[in-house]
C-alpha cells in the first residue's frame, strides 16, 4: 500500500493474530514521522511483533513547530508511554499483548527518547544550549532548577538504540539504566550526532551495550532506501558515502534488531 511517498508492505485493518504478543514501540528523528523505520517495523511485525509507532507532536514532518524549542525532548519519552499505555490499554486489541515483554527501537533523536525512556537523566543547563534564549515556560523553568524528572517507563525491558542524539548527557546521566541495549553507530555521523559521541554512551552504561559500528555509513544510512521523490528532494537524507549500499545494509540491520528483540523479549 501507499502511504504518501512511501509503499509500505501491510494490510489495512487486518485482525490481529495471536495472543500474548511482545510489543515494540518506535521513535523516530528530528521532524521525521511514524513511517521512518518503515521496513524495520515490518520485519518485526512480520516476525510476530506488535509494533507501535507515532509522529512525535511538533517535532514531525508535518509539523515541525517545536523541534527546535527544549520541549520536544522534555515531551517526547511522556509520548512513548502514552502511547505504551493506549496499547496495553484501551487499544480495541490490548488483550493480545504480553505487557511483560515491551520494547523500544529509536533513531537519532528517537534514540535521545529511548534512552530517557529505559532510565537516563539528560541535564538541561540555563547557561548554555537551547534554553541560552528561550522564554517558553520550561526553559523558565530550567532556570528555575524546577523542571521536573522526565517520563521514564519500566515496563520497556529491551530497546535498539540507533546513533542516539547525546547532547544532554553526562558522565552520570546512565546511572540507572539496566535493560538490554543494542546500540548502533555510523561511521560519519551527522544531524548533530558524532560517533565519538555514540562511542560515550557505549563506554558510560553501566551494562556494556550490544555494540555495532557500521563501516562507511553517515547518520541517516538508518533510514530505509529513499523513494525516487524523496531522494530528489533531499538529498542530504538519501545520499551515502561511496560503496555504500544502504539496502544491503539494512537486510543485515533489521535482522540483527530482529534476532536481539527476540532473545531478550521472547
Amino acid at each position: 500500500m501507499q502511504v504518501g511517498p512511501f509503499p509500505v508492505l501491510a494490510a489495512k485493518d487486518c485482525p490481529v493474530d495471536g495472543k500474548n504478543l511482545p510489543l515494540i514501540v518506535m521513535s523516530h528523528g528530528r521532524t521525521g514521522s511514524f513511517l521512518a523505520n518503515r521496513d524495520t517495523a515490518q520485519v518485526l511485525a512480520d516476525a510476530g511483533f506488535v509494533v507501535a509507532a507515532i509522529s512525535h507532536p511538533g517535532d514531525n514532518a508535518q509539523d515541525g513547530s517545536r523541534s527546535s524549542e527544549l520541549s520536544a525532548f522534555v515531551d517526547r519519552p511522556a509520548d512513548m508511554k502514552r502511547l505504551v499505555d493506549y496499547v496495553v490499554g484501551s487499544w480495541g486489541h490490548a488483550g493480545a499483548i504480553d505487557a511483560t515483554r515491551i520494547g523500544f527501537f529509536g533513531f537519532s533523536r528517537g534514540g535521545y527518547t529511548g534512552l530517557v525512556v529505559v532510565g537516563a537523566e539528560p541535564r538541561f543547563d540555563a547557561a548554555v544550549g537551547m534554553c541560552k534564549e528561550q522564554t517558553s515556560a520550561i526553559c523558565k523553568e530550567v532556570r528555575r532548577g524546577s523542571l521536573p524528572p522526565l517520563v521514564h517507563d519500566s515496563r520497556v525491558k529491551a530497546a535498539v538504540i540507533a546513533d542516539p542524539l547525546s547532547i544532554f548527557f553526562t558522565k552520570t546521566s546512565f546511572n540507572e539504566v539496566w535493560v538490554p541495549i543494542q546500540l548502533w553507530r555510523s561511521e560519519r555521523g551527522g544531524d548533530s550526532v558524532t560517533p565519538r559521541s555514540v562511542d560515550t554512551v557505549a563506554e558510560e552504561l553501566p551494562s556494556p551495550p550490544d555494540f555495532r559500528a557500521v563501516s562507511n555509513s553517515q547518520h541517516f544510512s538508518f533510514l530505509p532506501p529513499c523513494p525516487a521523490e524523496i531522494a530528489r528532494d533531499a538529498p542530504e537524507i538519501c545520499s551515502d558515502p561511496p560503496g555504500f549500499d544502504r539496502e544491503a545494509f539494512h537486510k543485515q540491520f533489521n535482522a540483527e534488531v530482529l534476532a536481539f528483540f527476540r532473545k531478550i523479549l521472547q
